[in-house]
C-alpha cells in the first residue's frame, strides 16, 4: 500500500507515518520547504514539496497512491491573522480531497479533533484515578460522545471553528461518495512534539517550574503513539462519513499536573486559580504579549473560556467498531519529559 501522509513533520503526523512504516506500508511524505525535518529522521520515505492550498500540487503528488492519511492542521490557540488558519485548515482539506477524487485515491482518513465535538459545561464527569476503570452507564451519560449535539456557533476560537468546518468538508466529501473516515483524537501526548504544541507546552512549562497555580479544567490525554494505531485502524474498519474519538484517559488539569510531578519530583502546585482571574490572566498576555509584542501568549482568552468545560470523553464507538483500545498515559507522559529534556526545551 502507497501512503500519501500530511503533516508527517508534525507531532501526531510523524507518529502515523512511523507506525504506518512499521506495518509495511511506502510512504510518501508531503513537506513544505520550509519544515523542520528532524521528526522524519531514519525514516524511510519518499518526500514531495507542496502546499495543501495548491490542487495542481496535491493531484501531482497523490498520483498512483491507495490510502491518504491528512494529518496536518495548523494547531495554535492564537494568532495573528486568523485567514491563515481557515486557509490551511479549511480550504487545504477541500483542495486535498478534491485532488485525492481526481486521482482515485481509494480511502481517505481525515484527522479532525475532539474540539469538534459536543461539550457541556458539566463537571461531574468520572476522572482518572489511576486505574482505567469503566464508568457506569449513568457515568457514561455525562461524557461526550460522536453524538453529542454540537453547532458552529459552539466552537469558541478560531482553531476549533476551523476544524469544525474541515470536520464538515470531509463529511460532505462522504456523502458525495467519497470514501472518508474521520477520526477525532484527544489531546496526544508523547515525543517528537517539536513545537510544541499548547499540550506539550503545559509539560514544558511545568518542567520549567512556570506552574504556579492552576484552573480548574479537564482533558482527555491519549498516547500519541497509540492514537496513530487508531488512525490505523479506521482506514481498515471505518465505515465512511463516521467519525470515531480516539480518547485515553479524563484527568482534570490538576491530576496531569501531580502524575507529571511523581514522574520528575519536581512539586505539583497546590494554588487553584478562579475564573476571573485566569480570564484576567489571559486578556493582560493576549494585549501585551500578542498584540504589542507579536508573539503567541501563554494564556489566551479562548484557551480560559475553553477550560470552562471539562473536556472528558467516550470512545466507546472506536472500541466497537475499530478494535480501539484505551491505555494508561503514564508512559507517554514519561517519554514527554524525558524527550523534552534530552532535546534542550528544559
Amino acid at each position: 500500500m502507497l501512503a500519501f501522509v500530511t503533516g508527517a513533520t508534525g507531532f501526531l503526523g510523524s507518529h502515523v507515518a512511523r507506525v504506518l512504516a512499521e506495518q509495511g506500508a511506502e510512504l510518501r511524505l508531503l513537506v513544505r520547504p520550509t519544515s523542520d525535518l528532524r521528526n522524519l529522521v531514519g525514516l524511510n520515505a519518499d518526500r514531495v514539496i507542496g502546499d495543501l492550498r495548491d490542487p495542481a500540487s496535491m493531484e501531482k503528488s497523490l498520483f498512483g497512491c491507495h490510502a491518504l492519511f491528512h494529518v496536518a492542521a495548523d494547531y495554535r490557540l492564537w494568532v495573528r491573522d486568523p485567514d491563515e488558519m481557515y486557509r490551511s485548515n479549511v480550504e487545504g482539506t477541500r483542495s486535498l480531497l478534491e485532488a485525492a477524487r481526481k486521482q482515485g485515491v481509494r480511502r481517505i482518513v481525515y484527522t479532525s479533533s475532539v474540539a469538534t465535538v459536543g461539550f457541556t459545561s458539566n463537571r461531574s464527569a468520572r476522572v482518572g484515578t489511576g486505574a482505567l476503570a469503566r464508568p457506569s452507564r449513568a457515568e457514561f451519560a455525562s461524557l461526550a460522545d460522536e453524538e453529542s449535539p454540537v453547532a458552529l456557533a459552539d466552537m469558541i476560537g478560531h482553531y476549533k471553528r476551523s476544524k469544525f468546518m474541515a470536520e464538515q468538508v470531509a463529511i460532505k466529501a462522504a456523502r458525495s461518495g467519497a470514501d472518508v473516515v474521520v477520526v477525532n483524537p484527544t489531546t496526544p501526548i508523547g515525543e517528537r512534539d517539536l513545537k510544541p504544541t499548547p499540550t506539550g507546552r503545559i509539560v514544558v512549562d511545568f518542567l520549567k517550574r512556570k506552574f504556579p497555580a492552576y484552573v480548574e479544567t479537564g482533558l482527555n490525554l491519549v498516547d500519541a503513539t497509540e492514537c496513530a494505531r487508531g488512525h490505523i485502524q479506521a482506514l481498515e474498519k471505518g465505515r465512511s462519513g463516521e467519525r470515531y474519538i480516539l480518547g485515553g484517559e479524563n484527568l482534570t488539569l490538576k491530576q496531569i499536573l501531580d502524575r507529571l510531578a511523581a514522574i520528575t519530583g519536581l512539586k505539583s502546585p497546590s494554588v487553584k486559580l478562579p475564573y476571573f482571574f485566569a480570564l484576567a490572566t489571559g486578556v493582560v498576555d493576549e494585549m501585551v504579549t500578542g498584540r504589542l509584542l507579536g508573539r503567541e501568549p501563554r494564556a489566551t482568552i479562548d484557551a480560559v473560556r475553553m477550560g470552562r468545560k471539562m473536556m472528558f470523553v467516550s470512545s466507546a464507538k472506536a472500541e466497537r467498531e475499530l478494535g480501539w483500545r484505551m491505555v494508561p498515559v503514564e508512559g507517554a507522559l514519561r517519554r514527554s519529559v524525558d524527550w523534552f529534556r534530552s532535546n534542550g526545551y528544559v
